[in-house]
């Protein structure tokens, strides 16, 4: 069946929009005139290893963009890498990953995937390969032949591999394999462009090489940038708990876009939306607060759904951006035993209902003002003051820290 693509120009601008490198970038242009000539989609390839289960933000920026190419009437291409999985990929490890994953463990991390993937591909239109379907049929003689297809001088181009190799840190066998795995899943599924971050540039290219070899036309790599977390320094991820997950609760989602730094901005209204970048500009040059919360209801209305989103914007404004109360306020229970005649220093309250961890840094809270007491929030202005303590009391260490006291 041909299909009716946009004009090449339209797609290009679609499709390049956050995207920082093009491999070679003269060739696709050509790859899409063919594909509009002839009526035939190109195959777009996107790799996932399902090394956990949680899709955060950082994840979608290469499952937004094979959704664009979907939507202008190419064909998506999922590999599930369940053999490569089990190697591990080394891309930014300056050392070998200790313990490899059972095959048990990558089919159940792959099922879950592929749910939260599809909230932002459309799977009813996307083809799905695991590439265990090729690599377990292999004999110990095919993977000999695939390794006589690259020398041990291109893989310690790939910067982690030369690092480690000066490092005199181990490399082991089955690490060098896994690029090699990598560029072989493009050609056993004839991918004509392949999707990912910049540190995947070594596996595109040794793609081209062995479709080269096997006849079949060349693969061109595009790769988008890594997205920072919430420090707006290091890439997101989970382990350093600076992600945003597409399946966090909306209101969560939301605290947590209004944690970002005003700095990456820019870089998540591109990433992650399609508002035409003037007006993204035009938000930019306004006040940060509205900036935030406007991207923050864009994101969630994709994962969740618009009238959610707007839920969390407001409840975030009547609960932290306007100072109203919180409805989720936690109580701690406080034995009227530890009172001298009803109260306690203003410092020892903190630290007894577990706002702050030490008399040292209650001391300095109440120094910068940041202790309150009550729902009209009065500033506690000497960590020594003796504070009566009544059942019910709302006490305040920040924005972030509240409680009710529950007298016992």
């Amino acid at each position: 069946m041909t299909i009716s693509f946009p004009s090449v120009q339209e797609q290009l601008s679609i499709i390049c929009r956050g995207v920082e490198k093009i491999v070679p970038e003269e060739e696709l242009a050509k790859k899409l005139q063919h594909s509009h000539d002839t009526g035939t989609p190109l195959r777009v390839k996107y790799g996932i290893d399902p090394t956990g289960i949680d899709v955060h933000l950082g994840h979608t920026v290469p499952l937004r963009k094979i959704r664009q190419f979907q939507e202008i009437g190419h064909q998506a291409v999922i590999i599930i890498g369940n053999y490569t999985a089990m190697v591990g990929d080394p891309s930014g490890r300056d050392e070998a990953r200790s313990k490899r994953l059972t095959e048990d463990q990558v089919e159940v991390n792959a099922r879950e995937y592929l749910t939260q993937v599809g909230k932002v591909v459309d799977m009813d239109r996307a083809e799905v390969h695991h590439n265990g379907d090729w690599f377990g049929k292999m004999s110990f003689a095919d993977v000999l032949n695939l390794c006589g297809r690259v020398t041990v001088a291109q893989l310690l181009t790939r910067d982690e591999f030369a690092k480690r190799y000066r490092e005199e840190n181990p490399i082991f066998l089955h690490e060098c394999l896994y690029p090699v795995m990598q560029a072989w899943d493009s050609v056993e599924i004839k991918s004509d462009i392949e999707l990912g971050g910049t540190e995947q540039l070594y596996s595109f290219m040794l793609a081209r090489d062995l479709q080269a070899q096997q006849g079949i036309s060349q693969q061109i790599g595009m790769m988008s940038p890594i997205l920072v977390g919430l420090d707006g320094v290091k890439r997101m991820g989970k382990s350093l708990g600076n992600y945003i997950g597409i399946s966090d609760a909306p209101y969560e989602m939301m605290k947590k876009f209004m944690q970002l730094p005003d700095s990456v901005m820019q870089m998540y209204f591109e990433l992650l939306t399609e508002l035409p970048l003037d007006e993204v500009n035009q938000l930019l040059t306004g006040h940060p607060k509205e900036a935030k919360v406007k991207l923050a209801r864009t994101v969630i209305g994709e994962y969740h759904d618009a009238a959610q989103g707007d839920d969390a914007a407001k409840r975030w404004q009547r609960e932290i951006g306007g100072g109203g109360l919180p409805a989720d306020i936690p109580e701690v229970e406080l034995a009227s035993g530890e009172l001298d005649d009803g109260g306690l220093p203003a410092y020892l309250l903190l630290v007894k209902l577990g706002l702050q961890s030490s008399n040292g840094e209650a001391r300095r809270l109440i120094a910068q003002g940041g202790a309150k007491l009550g729902e009209e929030k009065e500033v506690i202005g000497d960590a020594n003051q003796k504070i009566n303590v009544e059942n019910g009391m709302l006490v305040w260490a920040g924005k972030k820290k509240f409680c009710r006291v529950t007298l016992t």
